[in-house]
């Protein structure tokens, strides 16, 4: 008993301080969910960001000519269980930004295709319940020729990326924490312009992309039907430089971003074709050349099974 309290204790505060410090989604490459062998897990996503007030260096303001800015997207994710230890995901999506104040219209267009492959080498009991370490390798390309040097309005920077994410989980009872971090190479980029100033003048068209980190701490209540989580997740570019007094960004600005979020996983429909519905949201807290936006999101997910002959199903056991 006074080790179970002891354990309650240590997931309680990683919890709270995950509160007190955001978010992605579920069934993604950041989280420690597993599809089970030859199950395709498929479904739309929507989410909403909006922001009015942002970080020009590290001093936040607002901008009369811009307004309020959001983005709304609409993607299409799906994971497919290679086995219960290997996954290979997609995200595709479409992408709408709007600024209600000044002159500068919204874009939109498809963004970019991610893919990733999502291993897990170790599952093992320990201290009363189930470490897991993952590994997780992804990269993504543009979609479409979309203009990429008309921030805050582009629907992205055009720059093909590729990442390396190592990831630990640890479960007990239906209480876990889950931590990972990743590193991110972007490449350069061409914009519409032959010069452009940093902070130097530069007499070409190409612009390098600094490569950037990212932490992403969540905890919570997983069981087989709920997944309620707290989620911190932060964001940090590896160079670029700050965005100059009233000026427009620019994609090669540093850009750091310390979120806080919630979501929340339930599965209306178990079994061999299960239907799932995610939802929540997150906020910057704080942040450098970027806006404090807020976003909130939803989606139904559909699992196909493909196994020629049925399972029974195993309990504990942390795959969809």
């Amino acid at each position: 008993m006074r080790k179970h309290m002891l354990k309650l204790k240590i997931i309680f505060f990683f919890l709270v301080n995950a509160v007190c410090l955001p978010n992605l989604l579920a069934q993604t490459d950041m989280d420690a969910i597993m599809m089970g062998k030859n199950r395709f897990c498929v479904g739309p996503m929507y989410s909403y960001t909006s922001w009015k007030d942002y970080w020009e260096g590290s001093f936040k303001r607002n901008n009369l000519n811009l307004g309020t800015v959001s983005t709304q997207t609409i993607s299409v994710m799906g994971n497919y269980g290679i086995s219960s230890k290997l996954n290979l995901l997609f995200n595709v999506p479409y992408v709408k930004t709007k600024a209600t104040a000044g002159t500068m219209s919204g874009l939109k267009g498809m963004q970019d295709l991610s893919l990733f492959v999502k291993w897990m080498p170790i599952e093992k009991e320990m201290l009363g319940g189930v470490f897991s370490l993952y590994g997780i390798g992804g990269v993504s390309v543009p979609l479409t020729n979309y203009v990429a040097d008309y921030l805050p309005l582009s629907i992205g920077i055009r720059s093909k990326t590729a990442s390396a994410r190592l990831m630990a989980d640890y479960q007990t009872g239906s209480l876990f924490v889950t931590a990972s971090g990743t590193y991110v190479v972007r490449d350069n980029i061409e914009i519409d312009r032959t010069s452009y100033y940093t902070n130097e003048m530069h007499l070409t068209n190409e612009v390098s992309i600094p490569n950037g980190g990212n932490l992403n701490i969540r905890a919570g209540f997983r069981n087989e039907r709920l997944i309620a989580e707290a989620i911190l997740n932060k964001w940090k570019t590896f160079g670029g430089f700050d965005i100059s007094k009233n000026n427009m960004p620019f994609p090669s600005n540093r850009m750091d971003a310390t979120m806080l979020g919630l979501n929340v996983k339930y599965v209306v429909k178990p079994g061999t074709n299960e239907v799932s519905l995610v939802a929540g949201g997150n906020t910057t807290i704080a942040g450098r050349n970027v806006g404090k936006s807020s976003t909130v999101y939803g989606s139904v997910f559909y699992v196909f099974d493909f196994s020629r002959k049925s399972k029974s199903i195993k309990t504990p056991e942390k795959t969809n």
